[in-house]
């Protein structure tokens, strides 16, 4: 069979290109400008936020929004998952917060209710979810207890644009929500990332921290001209407020964004019919295919053999190597992330169990993502089922 299945598509289409060509024949300024303010203000009318900050990235989205809470709020423990991508993990650890790993869900691949209920405590600063591969991660119950207990939340909604809780995007619950536009994922901008808050306060901040901490930067006419009467021996367009870098995004990103935005409502009901037509063809005796839906707005297909089995893992991937299947395992970033050599020595000092995240540790070894976009078509997705469907599992 002459079958092959991508893991990524390019999500940057032709009429993509089309548009920056004519923007970049009128010359324009290429650096921060304009379309970028434009983007930022047409995200946030789209996800339903006050505020939106464009950075050249989701781990830097990342990075800065735990900067921001150390330098408003102060340090302490942050509730995070086992199973996420590599720089939530990293924002914590080096803006000097210490993590509470917690294991996962396997109907939504996100954090077990429970688990963060029973680690919340007074050195309990914020909880970090990650909305995995456009799975919510959210309950009443858990909301309304952080609410109760006045903890920050954060989220990641790198591979969950668009997924809902209670028909409201997510992204809109958290006192900031992060996004990625990497490639492939819903809305792409080649490289890049988006910070979401309905805090003018820290939406200030958060402008300073994208541009190397410069208080130009923040639109408070009047903090503004306090801080410039302050540092009278200071220029008032060089005044830098916080040790920060750069890590803004450009123009031609932005025209990009603005461009894929118009479109990614009707790719995403896609993208979430595909998962639908896939779940229920595969065969559910080998694979898990029982996940709650509701709300999402999927990602990746999620590839979870059921039983812990090395022999039909092995069978799984020359199966899907020999028919030119791209996948990767572990599913979200690597799968557990307390397997990692970046956390080998945190492990060891605090003496981790990693029989305490047996959830995160099935995905780590038994689970994948393979392909799902826009342009897959059903006949595709039901081959490939087909093809997994076929092996023969002991």
């Amino acid at each position: 069979m002459n079958f092959k299945h991508k893991l990524m598509q390019n999500n940057i289409t032709k009429n993509d290109i089309d548009v920056v060509i004519k923007f970049l024949k009128t010359k324009p300024i290429l650096t921060q400008s304009k379309k970028v303010e434009k983007f930022e203000k047409n995200w946030s009318k789209w996800l339903g936020v006050k505020y939106s900050i464009f950075v050249n990235s989701g781990s830097s989205a990342n990075l800065l929004t735990l900067l921001a809470i150390k330098i408003k709020y102060g340090t302490g423990e942050i509730i995070v998952p086992s199973l996420t991508w590599v720089s939530d993990i990293a924002s914590v650890i080096q803006n000097n917060f210490y993590p509470v790993f917690v294991d996962v869900d396997p109907k939504n691949l996100s954090m077990k209710e429970n688990d963060i209920l029973k680690k919340i405590n007074k050195n309990t600063k914020a909880v970090f979810i990650t909305h995995a591969q456009g799975f919510n991660g959210f309950s009443n119950k858990l909301l309304k207890y952080l609410k109760k207990k006045k903890i920050i939340l954060i989220e990641d909604v790198c591979e969950s644009h668009g997924a809902t809780f209670n028909n409201k995007k997510l992204g809109t619950f958290g006192l900031m929500s992060n996004f990625s536009f990497y490639y492939a994922h819903h809305l792409s901008t080649i490289e890049g990332g988006m910070i979401c808050t309905n805090n003018k306060e820290i939406y200030e901040l958060l402008r300073m921290l994208r541009s190397h901490g410069l208080l130009r930067e923040n639109s408070n006419i009047y903090f503004k001209k306090r801080i410039i009467k302050k540092y009278p021996l200071l220029h008032p367009n060089f005044i830098f407020m916080h040790p920060a870098y750069n890590m803004r995004n450009n123009e031609i990103s932005a025209v990009i964004g603005i461009n894929q935005l118009k479109t990614l409502d009707k790719n995403n009901k896609i993208r979430d019919k595909n998962l639908k037509i896939f779940l229920d063809n595969l065969n559910n005796k080998y694979f898990r295919t029982e996940y709650n839906l509701v709300g999402n707005s999927n990602y990746a297909f999620p590839l979870v053999l059921k039983e812990k089995n090395f022999y039909n893992r092995k069978l799984l991937e020359k199966t899907m190597l020999t028919n030119h299947i791209e996948f990767r395992r572990g599913n979200v970033g690597g799968g557990n992330q307390l397997r990692q050599p970046y956390l080998s020595d945190f492990v060891k000092k605090n003496k981790i169990n990693l029989n305490d995240f047996k959830e995160a540790d099935h995905i780590h070894f038994f689970g994948y993502y393979i392909g799902n976009y826009p342009t897959l078509k059903k006949t595709k997705i039901i081959k490939l089922c087909k093809i997994l469907n076929n092996i023969k599992f002991i």
